[in-house]
C-alpha cells in the first residue's frame, strides 16, 4: 500500500503503516455513551491521561452533547468545559488533542490551548467562521457527514444512495476546504455513523467503506457504542457493545479505515496491533 500521509499540527502520520486510536473525552453531563462520568474537569483530564497511557494516540475533546435528539449549548459554557482540559492535557502529555465542536469561538480558543484538529461535526457548515479558522490555524480537520441537526438527524433519515450522496458531499467539502486554503493534507473523512442513519444506512456505509474515500484522503470511523450494535447483538446494555465495537475495528481496518474514534481505548489498541500484525504478515 502507498503512503496515506495526515498532516497533524508538527506532525505526519503514515496511515498506511498504522491506523490512529482517538480516544473519545466527553465533558459533559448528558453524554449517550458513559452519561456524563467526566463531566468535572479534574475527572476528564484524569480520563484523558490515562486514555492516552492506554495507548490513544489522539484525545478528542468535546463539551456538547451531539446525542440523537441532544439541544445546543451556549459557546460560553462550552468553553467553561474543555478550555481547562485541554491546557492540562497539553501540559502533561505529547499527544495531539483534537478539539470536537461546531463553534469557531469554541475551536479558536482550544487550538490556543493546545489542541491541533478541529473534529466538527457540521463540516464547517454550522459556523461560517470555521473554516477561515482552520486554514489560519493550519490544524488539521475532520469533515464529518450529518443529514440534519443532533436535535432532528434521527427522524426519518432518508437517501436515494447513501453512498455515493456521502461520497459527493465529502468531494465538495473537501473543494471548498481548499479553496479556502485548508492543507490538504491535514484533511480527514469520516462518514458519521449514526449521525442521521438507520440501521441499514450504516451497514451500507460499512460494507463499502472504501468507496467513501475521497481524494486518497485518511477514513475516520466512530461506531463505539453506538445504538446500532446494541440493535445487531439484541441488547439494550452499552457495556454489550464493547466486543461488536471490536470486532468492527478489526474488519474495519483491513477494510481500509485509518481512524477510529472510540471510548474503551486500552482493549481498541489490542485490537488493531493484532490485526495489523496480521495484515503486514501477509504483504
Amino acid at each position: 500500500m502507498r503512503e496515506r500521509i495526515w498532516r497533524v499540527g508538527e506532525r505526519v502520520f503514515d496511515l498506511s503503516r498504522h491506523g490512529l486510536i482517538m480516544g473519545v473525552l466527553n465533558v459533559t453531563p448528558d453524554s449517550f455513551s458513559d452519561g456524563g462520568e467526566f463531566f468535572t474537569s479534574t475527572k476528564a483530564i484524569e480520563r484523558g491521561l490515562a486514555m492516552a497511557a492506554e495507548g490513544a494516540d489522539i484525545i478528542d475533546v468535546g463539551g456538547e452533547s451531539t446525542r440523537p435528539g441532544s439541544e445546543p449549548v451556549a459557546g460560553d459554557e462550552e468553553l467553561r468545559r474543555v478550555i481547562a482540559v485541554v491546557e492540562n492535557l497539553r501540559a502533561k502529555i505529547d499527544v495531539p488533542i483534537s478539539i470536537d465542536t461546531s463553534k469557531a469561538e469554541v475551536a479558536r480558543t482550544a487550538i490556543e490551548a493546545g489542541a491541533s484538529i478541529v473534529n466538527d461535526v457540521t463540516s464547517g457548515r454550522g459556523d461560517e467562521r470555521m473554516l477561515p479558522l482552520v486554514a489560519e490555524t493550519k490544524s488539521a480537520f475532520i469533515i464529518m457527514h450529518m443529514q440534519g441537526t443532533p436535535r432532528t438527524m434521527q427522524v426519518r433519515p432518508r437517501y436515494t444512495d447513501v453512498v455515493e450522496e456521502i461520497s459527493e458531499f465529502f468531494r465538495q467539502q473537501y473543494a471548498r476546504a481548499i479553496g479556502l486554503n485548508i492543507d490538504p493534507m491535514a484533511i480527514a473523512f469520516d462518514p458519521g455513523i449514526g449521525f442521521g442513519k438507520t440501521l441499514e444506512h450504516n451497514l451500507e456505509l460499512l460494507a463499502r467503506l472504501e468507496r467513501l474515500r475521497a481524494h486518497d484522503r485518511p477514513l475516520v470511523v466512530g461506531v463505539s457504542r453506538k445504538s446500532f450494535l446494541g440493535k445487531l447483538v439484541g441488547s439494550p446494555k452499552i457495556s454489550d457493545r464493547l466486543v461488536p465495537g471490536l470486532a468492527l475495528t478489526s474488519l474495519l481496518r483491513a477494510r481500509g479505515a485509518d481512524v477510529f474514534r472510540v471510548h474503551d481505548v486500552k482493549e481498541n489498541v489490542h485490537a488493531l496491533r493484532v490485526t495489523e500484525a496480521i495484515l503486514q504478515s501477509t504483504k
